[in-house]
C-alpha cells in the first residue's frame, strides 16, 4: 500500500528535521528557554543572543542589514504592518494606495479594511498570463500615492512578477515599494541590496519552518521608512512590533533560512525538472490548459485546468494526493479563483484549474505515481462529465456544478 503523496507545499511545508531539532533545544529548562528582554540574566541573554544570530540569518537571505528585520507571527502580519504601518505614517503625504487584483487575501483585505478608513486603492488587472506591465503600474500611479504593493510570486499560479522594474519606478516617484514574498523567500534569489524594495513580508511555514513566525523587512538605508506599530506594549523590536519574543520559532526560523540560502539552487533546479516531468505527462492528456506564464514562473507551482470536469471532483477522486484547487485561506470557498479571474479565464476554465505544488521531499516517483493518478482519473471523470460531450461537440453550455462528476 502507498502513503499518501504531499503536492501542496504552497500552502504549507512540513517542517525540515534539522529545523525541528532546533526548535525543540529552545523549549525546556535544559534548553534556552528564557525571555530575550529580560537581560539581567544568563538565561534571557543566551536567548536575546540566539535571536539575534537567526535575525542574521534572515538577514543573509535577503542580503538586508540584520536592523532590517522585525519579527513578526507570519507574513499576514508583516503585511497588515507594512501597509497600515505605511498609510497610517504617511497620512500627510498621501492615502493612495496601488496593488493587483491577483493579491493574497492577506493584502486584499487589509486594503479593503484601508478604504473603509479612509484610503484610496487602485486595484491593477493582469494580463492573460497573470503579469502586472510596467505601463499599467506606471499608468496607475497618482500626485497622493503613497506605497505600490505586489507580491514577488503569485501564490496560486507560480507567476514571477519583475519588482526590480516595478521598484526603479517606484523610487523615481518617490513611492515606497511593498512586497509580499511568502512564495519566493528561500526559493528566488533577493538581494536587497540592489533590488528597489522597501518593505518585505516573509513567512517561516512556506520555506520549511514552524507555523506561527514571520518578518517584515523594513528598510533603512538610504532612507528609513517610517512606520506606525499595530501592536503597543514592551517596546520590542524597536518599538515597531511589541511582545514577547518566541524565541524557539525564531530560532528555527533563521535556520530555515539558512538552509534555504545554502541549498536554493541545487534545490530548485530539482524542483524544475519533477515540474516539468509532471506538465509533461499532464500535456498528454490534451486540452490541458497551463495557467500562468510559461516561462516566468516559480519551479514549485504548476496550476492548470483540465477541460471537461470540475476541479472538486478530481481532488475527490485523488483521495491520497494532497493538491489543492488554490489558496489555502480561501479553500472553503467554492467560488472561482479571484486570481484566475483576474486574468480573465473563463468560469468553466477557472473551476476546473488544479494547483499542484512541489518542494524539497517530492520525489520522482512521488511524480510519477501522482501522473499515473490524474491521468486515469481524468479520462474516467471525462467519460461520465456531460460538460465533456459538449466540449467535443463544440456546444458551449451554462454549468450547473453540483451535477458534474
Amino acid at each position: 500500500m502507498y502513503a499518501p503523496i504531499y503536492l501542496d507545499y504552497a500552502a504549507t511545508t512540513p517542517v525540515d528535521p534539522r529545523v525541528a531539532a532546533l526548535l525543540g533545544r529552545h523549549l525546556t529548562l535544559d534548553g534556552l528557554f528564557g525571555n530575550p528582554s529580560s537581560t539581567t540574566h544568563a538565561f534571557g541573554r543566551q536567548a536575546a543572543q540566539a535571536v539575534e544570530i537567526a535575525r542574521n540569518q534572515v538577514a543573509t537571505l535577503l542580503n538586508a542589514a540584520p536592523r532590517e528585520i522585525i519579527w513578526t507571527s507570519g507574513a499576514t502580519e508583516a503585511n497588515n504592518l507594512a501597509l497600515v504601518g505605511v498609510m497610517r505614517a504617511q497620512a500627510r503625504r498621501g492615502r493612495h494606495l496601488l496593488t493587483s487584483k491577483t493579491e493574497h487575501k492577506a493584502v486584499l483585505d487589509v486594503c479593503r479594511w484601508l478604504e473603509r478608513n479612509g484610503c484610496t486603492v487602485t486595484y491593477l488587472d493582469p494580463d492573460p498570463d497573470g503579469q502586472i506591465p510596467l505601463e499599467r503600474v506606471a499608468a496607475a500611479l497618482q500626485p497622493d500615492t503613497v506605497l505600490v504593493s505586489l507580491m514577488h510570486v503569485n501564490n496560486e499560479t507560480g507567476v514571477i512578477h519583475d519588482l526590480a522594474a516595478i521598484g526603479a519606478l517606484a523610487r523615481e516617484r518617490g513611492i515606497l515599494l511593498h512586497s509580499d514574498t511568502a512564495q519566493s523567500a528561500g526559493k528566488l534569489p533577493i538581494d536587497l541590496q540592489t533590488l528597489p524594495v522597501d518593505l518585505l513580508s516573509i513567512s517561516a511555514h512556506k520555506l520549511y519552518g514552524p507555523k506561527g513566525i514571520g518578518a517584515l523587512y523594513v528598510r533603512q538605508q538610504p532612507t528609513r521608512v517610517r512606520l506606525e506599530p499595530l501592536l503597543y506594549g514592551g517596546g520590542q523590536e524597536r518599538g515597531l512590533r511589541a511582545g514577547t519574543l518566541p524565541t524557539h520559532q525564531i530560532v528555527a526560523m533563521g535556520e530555515a533560512c539558512r538552509i534555504a540560502h545554502d541549498e536554493m539552487n541545487v534545490e530548485q533546479a530539482r524542483i524544475q525538472r519533477l515540474r516539468a516531468r509532471l506538465w509533461q505527462a499532464f500535456a498528454g492528456l490534451g486540452t490541458v490548459v497551463l495557467n500562468g506564464h510559461s516561462q516566468q514562473s516559480i519551479a514549485g507551482i504548476l496550476n492548470v485546468s483540465f477541460t471537461g470536469i470540475a476541479a472538486e471532483a478530481l481532488l475527490a477522486a485523488l483521495s491520497d494526493i494532497a493538491v489543492s484547487t488554490g489558496s489555502a485561506c480561501t479553500s472553503a470557498n467554492h467560488e472561482p479563483s479571484h486570481v484566475l479571474r483576474a486574468m480573465g479565464v473563463d468560469a468553466i476554465q477557472a473551476r476546473a484549474a488544479v494547483r499542484f505544488s512541489l518542494g524539497r521531499f517530492t520525489t520522482a516517483e512521488d511524480i510519477d505515481r501522482v501522473a499515473c493518478a490524474v491521468t486515469a482519473a481524468v479520462n474516467r471523470l471525462r467519460e461520465l462529465s456531460p460538460l465533456w460531450e459538449d466540449y467535443q461537440r463544440g456546444v458551449k453550455t451554462e454549468v450547473d456544478w453540483g451535477a458534474l462528476p
